[in-house]
């Protein structure tokens, strides 16, 4: 569950389908579906101070009314429009949703060169960066985010707060339910990594969420027991979490801008994240 061990996987796929090299590229966002009796939404660039310092996040929520909240951590590639257009459509559903730059420590976003993909250059660039991105330096920057949801206008405080991560944000929602048990009550994950190492299985009994685990099928293949170690460390400390392998998916399947984005199983991981969060 990993990107640096599946990228080679996706880069043999893409060869083998006579893509070009590349992802997450700006203005090669495919269009999501707009939601069924779609709300208004308001968004707006934010800055939200933490003890490392400042960090820049897009928020969004509906026009009106006050709303469960959303914090979304990004894949390696950080902040850009994929990634707000995926807040909007969480927001159009009904959620008030803070996307983060996790990176803020190092640079702000967006830092990907269009047309670049986890190249030699983007490794070396971001290798630096998330060596800061501690469990520890992790849950500082959850409880300072899961604070300014609390002080928006638009956020219900009396729902819990949701969580969703995307590969190397995988581990990220699982640090922001132990960093805030009282008030994460969903974490979802998709192509997470590392979501079964050991620091992160023995922090789930002070978590109090309910969990959607979404694996792409190259990450199982690397990692066949991690779904066996989740089921068994959630089923332990009673927290319902519905993990699945994704059939036909590479790691990295669900933001509209990545070259191995796969709609319809997207699609479906989206539904069952509107369905683990109803209980927010």
């Amino acid at each position: 569950m990993c990107d640096e061990l599946t990228a080679a996987d996706n880069e043999r796929f893409l060869t083998r389908r006579e893509f070009s090299a590349g992802a997450a590229a700006a203005g090669m966002v495919a269009l999501l579906p707009i939601p069924a009796n779609a709300a208004e939404i308001k968004g707006r660039d934010v800055t939200i101070v933490t003890p490392d310092g400042s960090c820049d996040a897009y928020f969004v929520a509906p026009a009106t009314g006050k709303h469960p909240a959303v914090i979304v951590w990004p894949d390696i590639f950080g902040l850009r429009p994929a990634f707000r257009q995926m807040a909007d459509r969480l927001a159009q559903s009904g959620y008030a949703v803070l996307t983060v730059n996790q990176f803020y420590r190092s640079t702000r976003t967006p830092f990907v060169k269009e047309g670049q993909g986890f190249d030699d250059a983007l490794k070396a660039q971001v290798g630096p960066w998330r060596t800061l991105l501690t469990p520890d330096a992790t849950m500082r920057d959850a409880k300072a985010f899961v604070a300014w949801v609390d002080g928006q206008k638009e956020v219900d405080k009396k729902r819990g707060v949701g969580s969703t991560g995307y590969c190397m944000g995988g581990p990220m929602v699982m640090y922001t339910a132990a960093a805030a048990p009282a008030r994460v009550h969903g974490g979802a994950t998709f192509h997470g990594g590392g979501l079964a190492a050991d620091g992160l299985i023995a922090l789930v009994p002070g978590m109090k969420a309910r969990w959607l685990i979404a694996i792409a099928e190259n990450d199982d293949t690397r990692s066949p027991t991690d779904k066996d170690k989740l089921k068994a460390a959630f089923a332990a400390s009673n927290q319902p979490a519905e993990i699945e392998v994704y059939k036909g998916t590479m790691h990295g399947w669900c933001p509209p801008d990545s070259q191995v984005y796969n709609a319809d199983q997207a699609n479906r991981a989206w539904d069952r994240l509107l369905e683990t969060f109803k209980t927010l």
